[in-house]
């Protein structure tokens, strides 16, 4: 065992060093708490709206069929490059093929009469010529022949008419296209109101998107834009070309259309994100809406003040859709900005920790 004398050194020198350690909890306790700030400095900044959208041809046709019958033949599939005028699908057409032999049967018959009518006239003419034959028969011979020119005009019209119909069952392409769909086979009876194939037109494209009617009104032909496809991450350039001035019913938004800054080799349909730039602010304060309180009532913001005090402060936002707030009134340059209002109170006396400015862009 220990002498009594080292047991009482040895309890005086727990009970300092308890005691050390107390204190510095205790100050450790008092220490002022760590907030991320950020300064406040105005500077460009940006009013964006960001939409997604999809790539869609200029001009997309569905190519019908003029009349009811079946296919006999589909001459392209999907993916097929087709000039205009090309044939696409051949459709059974019985009752108008049969309708153009007989139209051709009365016309042949109608020539054939007007052979006949043409030599009557020509004997008649020689006899009343002889003096055998008078003048009330060379004028019968003479209106029968003109009868029979007519009906001979008459039936080579009803036999063009014929033919022009029967043609209608070649279903041609209207413009030289990509065929983006063929939703029918060999063998099908269609009817007008059905689609044979989906023409998209080659070349150019246009990225079409819905945006909230709300916000529509604030968009015009000739705003800039900065498009990315789905999952990449090349940015490339357009410009709004159409505001429809029709809101949809069904959604509440107006179609907006853009037109990229060059030809690009884009599938219709690809998603696209979209932002628009809708104005350029050379002198502006944007902060993060995260660091808003109240942003849909009475916005305010905490600062943290010389005496490194957290104060809250009122404010006035632009009513903008954004991540980032752009503040009309209410902080000034140099103001130190909280980024986290929840981690905090006013009136908490706190250590600034400073981060990276905001950005200079909202939308």
């Amino acid at each position: 065992m220990l002498p009594d004398n080292r047991l009482r050194r040895w309890a005086i020198a727990l009970t300092g060093f308890g005691v050390v350690l107390a204190g510095v909890f205790g100050l450790w306790q008092l220490r002022p708490q760590e907030v991320a700030v950020v300064e406040i400095h105005p500077g460009p900044v940006e009013i964006v709206l960001s939409v997604v959208g999809r790539v869609r041809p200029v001009n997309l046709i569905d190519v019908r069929s003029q009349n009811t019958g079946q296919i006999v033949a589909l001459l392209h599939d999907d993916g097929d490059i087709v000039e205009q005028g090309e044939a696409l699908a051949i459709i059974r057409s019985v009752v108008q093929q049969a309708q153009a032999e007989a139209g051709s049967a009365r016309e042949a018959a109608a020539r054939a009469e007007l052979s006949i009518a043409r030599l009557a006239f020509e004997r008649t003419s020689i006899l009343a010529e002889r003096g055998i034959a008078s003048e009330a028969a060379l004028d019968e011979a003479r209106a029968e022949l003109k009868f029979k020119q007519a009906a001979l005009a008459a039936a080579s019209a009803e036999q063009r008419a014929a033919s022009a119909q029967t043609g209608e069952f070649t279903i041609r392409a209207p413009m030289d296209a990509t065929i983006l769909m063929r939703p029918v086979d060999d063998g099908q009876v269609v009817s007008p109101d059905m689609t044979l194939f989906q023409l998209a037109s080659r070349g150019a494209v246009e990225v079409h998107a819905d945006v909230d009617e709300v916000y529509a009104d604030a968009l015009r032909a000739g705003m800039t834009a900065r498009a990315v496809l789905s999952g990449s991450d090349e940015v490339f350039g357009a410009s709004l070309s159409e505001v429809s001035p029709r809101v949809d019913p069904a959604t509440g938004g107006r179609l907006i259309k853009l037109t990229p800054d060059g030809l690009l080799e884009i599938p219709p349909g690809r998603s696209v994100d979209l932002t628009i730039v809708i104005e350029r602010l050379d002198s502006a304060i944007s902060i993060p809406r995260s660091a808003v309180i109240g942003a849909a009532s009475d916005p305010s913001v905490y600062v943290v003040d010389q005496s490194r005090i957290v104060r809250e402060r009122a404010i006035e936002i632009r009513d903008w859709p954004s991540l980032s707030a752009v503040v009309e009134s209410g902080l000034a340059d140099g103001d130190r900005l909280v980024l986290a209002p929840g981690n905090t109170r006013p009136g908490t006396r706190v250590r600034a920790r400073l981060e990276p400015g905001a950005s200079g862009k909202a939308g």
